[in-house]
């Protein structure tokens, strides 16, 4: 259960799919679309434009029968800025919209300059959450991190999530807010020595 590999690009649905369910009471995406069905609508494109770009680059990760997704960015590839801007502007809520625009520049003032791995997206299905599966996910990418000797860096949108990440080595760097908007936690993690096996 706790194996951790690759998404192929048939896998992409699926993987999205175990996002829309992990993410369906997140503070910030429930900020953004409070209806449920506007944000069963355009999750699943908020996920392919903010992290999609990771199944063509190997960051996109699954572990188990698509109990758990993380989908990363690898050094010098990015969010498909245009497609979340047309999809902020046609589906997310007046109040979101207004306030979503200075937490975006907020998030880009965070993101470190250097080559990192971002991990824009991780969720696992809630009937396998509390059984180590995110955990097992940030390990996957973490170790080729440390490999590389490259740093991770990540928002965290739920704040009972900032101890896993704080276990793993992630260190706050300050906090994201701006209006009426849940708070994100801004996290770093340097590449660490790992022991041989």
């Amino acid at each position: 259960m706790k194996t951790v590999r690759n998404a192929t690009p048939a896998e992409e649905a699926a993987a999205i799919a175990t996002l829309t369910l992990a993410f369906s009471t997140d503070p910030a995406t429930r900020w953004t679309w409070p209806d449920p069905q506007a944000y069963l609508d355009a999750f699943p494109g908020f996920a392919k434009a903010f992290g999609g770009a990771g199944f063509a680059k190997g960051g996109a990760h699954i572990i188990g029968d698509h109990a758990g997704t993380a989908l990363w960015l690898p050094p010098g590839t990015e969010a498909d800025g245009a497609a979340l801007g047309e999809l902020m502007r046609t589906t997310a809520s007046p109040q979101s919209m207004t306030d979503g625009m200075q937490v975006m520049q907020q998030m880009t003032n965070y993101h470190p300059r250097e080559a990192h791995w971002y991990l824009p997206l991780i969720g696992i299905d809630p009937k396998h959450q509390g059984k180590g599966l995110g955990g097992a996910l940030l390990d996957h990418a973490l170790e080729i991190c440390d490999r590389d000797g490259v740093l991770a860096y990540l928002e965290s949108s739920n704040p009972r999530n900032v101890p896993l990440y704080q276990r793993h080595g992630f260190e706050i760097l300050g906090q994201i807010q701006f209006g009426s908007s849940p708070t994100l936690v801004p996290m770093l993690r340097r590449p660490q020595r790992r022991s041989p096996a």
